[in-house]
């Protein structure tokens, strides 16, 4: 199994087998947090998106983090792997750095790889462009995604230019948000500046179900389904191929 964050050396390859399987894929989940699975001859990449998507400023050691810097390069290894049939998101973030986020997001949309996506716990902030950024995308019952405005922490200059780089911003998420889902642009920006329905703040709640209503979300589902459309789509294309 590969790990798609530190180089390989072909001169050093050597024969698998079931100890060292094991054992690559405990490493490769504890280094990376993903792992490459193999069922019937399809091999299927499985990427987390968890905690916080760190950008360009490194957040304490104290949080659980997505690094922008190894997830670009592992999406990009996984599409021009040609023994990787398939890949899966699982994501469970309460949003982070936007343009970061936003460059992975535009990364799996641009995929041929067929993708799909798994939102648990919470595809929160920025998550949610992540979530929808699949060909296919499911969430739990259990799930919440969470839409918001842009929010900047630190010192902002309180002029004009700021407000309208925050508008900016917005409108290139609500752009991918309504072009990778079957939401409105307008619905969207109205669950973003929403009232009342969070406590000191501007935005919208979705339970699991309400995000699938709301066509912001493809399916309610579990990994089994996740899973079972990927096995599915791969089948499809491969007789297409032939």
């Amino acid at each position: 199994m590969k790990d798609y964050t530190q180089p390989t050396n072909p001169e050093t390859k050597t024969e698998n087998t079931s100890d060292t399987n094991d054992n690559d894929n405990f490493r490769q989940i504890l280094d990376t947090g993903s792992i490459t699975v193999n069922k019937n001859g399809r091999y299927i990449h499985c990427m987390t998106i968890i905690g916080q998507i760190e950008g360009h400023y490194v957040l304490p050691p104290q949080n659980k983090t997505t690094k922008y810097e190894h997830v670009i390069p592992g999406l990009v290894a996984i599409e021009e792997d040609d023994e990787i049939d398939g890949l899966i998101i699982i994501l469970n973030t309460v949003g982070g750095d936007i343009e970061a986020g936003l460059a992975i997001a535009e990364l799996l949309s641009g995929m041929k790889t067929p993708t799909v996506s798994l939102v648990l716990g919470g595809g929160h902030s920025i998550g949610v462009p992540l979530a929808v950024s699949s060909q296919k995308s499911y969430i739990v019952p259990s799930a919440t995604m969470t839409i918001h405005p842009v929010r900047m922490n630190g010192l902002v200059l309180g002029v004009p230019q700021t407000l309208s780089y925050f508008e900016q911003m917005q409108e290139r998420i609500v752009k991918f948000v309504s072009d990778n889902s079957n939401i409105d642009a307008d619905r969207f920006r109205d669950l973003m500046l929403a009232t009342g329905k969070l406590v000191m703040d501007v935005g919208t709640v979705l339970t699991g179900e309400e995000a699938v209503k709301e066509g912001l979300i493809d399916e309610v589902g579990t990994l089994s389904d996740a899973l079972s459309w990927l096995y599915s789509t791969i089948e499809k294309n491969n007789e297409g191929a032939v």
